[in-house]
């Protein structure tokens, strides 16, 4: 097999999950944006990683293995972090706390979101350091990859706080629904009134995402846990052991990788088109989402027929004419 398929997957994935974008946008939905953002970035970086290191383990693009290694890292927290965000607004609404806002509680939220959705994440990229035992690995057909020293440090820096935040988001997402019990009969009127821009369906479109997406996220967490410490945890010894040989990049062939390890990097690896996949999932049919496939083709044809006549008394269109018409659509 080549690389083409994964790669397709990868990039097929970074386009999807743009979709929704324009409507998020100008809803100023932060959380939802962080998401669309470390999805698309991450799923380019599959695509390129698999191009670039499908069949060989070659030291190369060592500046963007960095990079990449880091953003893996700083992901394992962005994707909890922006549902738990999310959750939490939504919560806020249910409960009637979050019907009116002014211009200061707005951007009084706005700096929590940031906080939580960019500010965490770059944290946890920072404090990987600390259990970086060497700069990353390569493997073969799947390119870089972080490197961690799977010990108790390791779980509270890397996991804890991500799995707290999967946690807390089933916790918010079930008061989101007592609450809506609660008023059923005037929830659509309670969400008319207040200042969120949200329908019932789209809040419980971004409920029910958040949610789907953290049972994943768990699933995910707890997979690679098992996976990890499967053979017990490393001693921490100190500072200078840890990060004794940081500059090495280890390098791994897929002939020397056993059968077992192989299939569950695989299976990681799939885990970020799939993630990208059910966010697309969620939007791609609503109304919000047919509304905006439909704004892009009416607004060229009304270009079209605005900018420019056809001379309807002529069967020849001259070459010139033909050129002004380009030029005008593309202007």
């Amino acid at each position: 097999m080549t690389a083409v398929p994964r790669a397709f997957a990868s990039f097929l994935a970074a386009f999807l999950v743009l979709t929704p974008l324009p409507w998020h946008w100008r809803a100023r939905n932060i959380p939802t944006l962080s998401l669309i953002l470390w999805l698309f970035v991450l799923n380019v970086a599959h695509g390129v990683n698999v191009i670039e290191w499908y069949d060989n383990i070659d030291v190369k693009l060592q500046i963007w293995c960095d990079i990449i290694s880091k953003l893996v890292i700083g992901a394992n927290m962005a994707i909890p972090a922006a549902c738990f965000c999310l959750a939490m607004r939504l919560e806020g609404i249910a409960a009637v706390r979050n019907v009116k806002t002014n211009f200061t509680d707005k951007r009084r939220k706005t700096i929590v979101d940031l906080a939580i959705c960019v500010g965490a994440p770059m944290i946890q990229m920072a404090l990987h350091y600390v259990v970086q035992g060497h700069r990353f690995d390569i493997v073969e057909g799947f390119g870089c990859q972080p490197d961690t020293y799977v010990s108790i440090p390791e779980f509270f820096l890397i996991w804890f706080i991500p799995i707290l935040l999967c946690i807390s988001t089933f916790v918010l997402g079930g008061l989101a629904f007592r609450h809506f019990f609660k008023r059923r009969a005037t929830f659509a009127r309670h969400l008319a009134v207040s200042t969120s821009g949200l329908t019932p369906s789209r809040y419980f479109r971004l409920m029910s995402m958040s949610l789907a997406l953290m049972i994943w996220n768990l699933l995910i967490f707890a997979l690679t846990l098992y996976f990890n410490y499967r053979n017990g945890l490393r001693p921490w010894t100190n500072w200078a052991d840890v990060h004794s040989n940081w500059l090495a990049m280890g390098r791994f062939p897929a002939l020397l990788i056993p059968r077992y390890v192989l299939r569950w990097t695989l299976f990681l690896w799939w885990t970020i088109p799939i993630t990208a996949y059910m966010f697309f999932a969620f939007f791609a049919f609503g109304r919000d989402a047919v509304s905006e496939y439909t704004i892009y083709p009416a607004g060229l044809l009304d270009r079209i027929q605005t900018r420019y006549r056809f001379v309807k008394t002529s069967r020849i269109v001259p070459f010139s004419d033909v050129i002004t018409f380009f030029q005008l659509l593309i202007s």
